[in-house]
């Protein structure tokens, strides 16, 4: 398979790739495993038509992530937006042992109780297949409100992706953010879309973070995200909190701050979590 996009990556390699061979699990990108003329491996995605900008802020996001002395993340060897190309280290997967959860635990925390100046992302580039903005904002409430909730309804609206009630609770939702129960922070570097699909395991069993989101948000919505589709286990979250202590209640805000990922994914696969937005917002509207 030659393409533009693996003549790029093998020039940056210095080395030819002789083989790609197609990896599953991703919704927008398209991933492989290509195999090295000295026999290493690394892993490879692109895309035909994605946002502008699309890798360049994942390899920023990246190297925030790895630049925080905190998460296993692999090194970035290639990136460009034109064409459209990451190029990572490659992780070989293994089974966790008895400590994966844990050792997770305490990553993440240590990741979180580094304070950041604002909400948003230093280059406010916008994130995600849906270019969610992140600019600065200087209260959380105001940052999920103008950056997360309020652009996400007006998205859904224009793709009819929602009954009309459920965007105008939402929007009521934002604006009303300041006045329910959430803890004042300050801002923490979050992955951003902290999904067990995210989460590596290598063969010593540490964990690797990959496709990042990333923006200095609430630390409960990395949380929040990690409890949306399952895949990490109560170790991991009593280790948490033993590094860096949850405001009591977290768990009862843990809806509050999934609902911009199940709008998210109620836009790109609408089913059942048309049903899963309508139930957190006649909880909070």
């Amino acid at each position: 398979m030659v393409s533009i996009w693996t003549q790029s990556a093998a020039v940056a390699l210095g080395q030819e790739i002789i083989s790609l061979s197609r990896l599953g699990g991703g919704d927008f990108a398209q991933a492989y495993r290509g195999t090295l003329a000295d026999g290493g491996s690394v892993f490879i995605k692109t895309h035909s038509n994605p946002p502008a900008g699309f890798f360049s802020t994942e390899a920023a996001g990246l190297d925030w992530l790895r630049g925080s002395d905190s998460v296993n993340i692999p090194q970035i060897y290639a990136v460009s937006d034109s064409p459209a190309l990451l190029v990572l280290q490659w992780v070989e997967a293994g089974p966790p042992t008895g400590s994966t959860e844990a050792q997770l635990g305490r990553m993440l925390a240590r990741l979180h109780s580094v304070n950041q100046k604002e909400f948003g992302r230093p280059d406010a580039r916008c994130t995600g297949s849906l270019s969610v903005p992140n600019c600065s904002c200087l209260r959380w409430s105001d940052f999920y409100a103008s950056q997360r909730l309020l652009p996400l309804a007006a998205i859904a609206c224009d793709r009819k992706s929602l009954p009309e009630k459920s965007i105008k609770a939402i929007e009521r939702i934002a604006h009303n953010l300041a006045q329910l129960d959430v803890p004042v922070e300050p801002p923490a570097l979050l992955h951003g879309d902290l999904w067990a699909g995210n989460r590596l395991v290598d063969h010593n069993g540490q964990s690797w973070l990959i496709d990042p989101a990333a923006h200095h948000g609430h630390r409960e919505f990395d949380l929040a995200m990690m409890k949306l589709f399952g895949g990490f286990d109560a170790e991991c979250f009593e280790a948490y909190h033993e590094v860096y202590a949850l405001e009591r209640g977290w768990k009862n805000r843990i809806k509050l701050h999934q609902l911009a990922p199940l709008v998210v994914h109620a836009i790109k696969f609408g089913g059942s979590y048309v049903q899963a937005v309508d139930e957190v917002v006649r909880t909070y509207a």
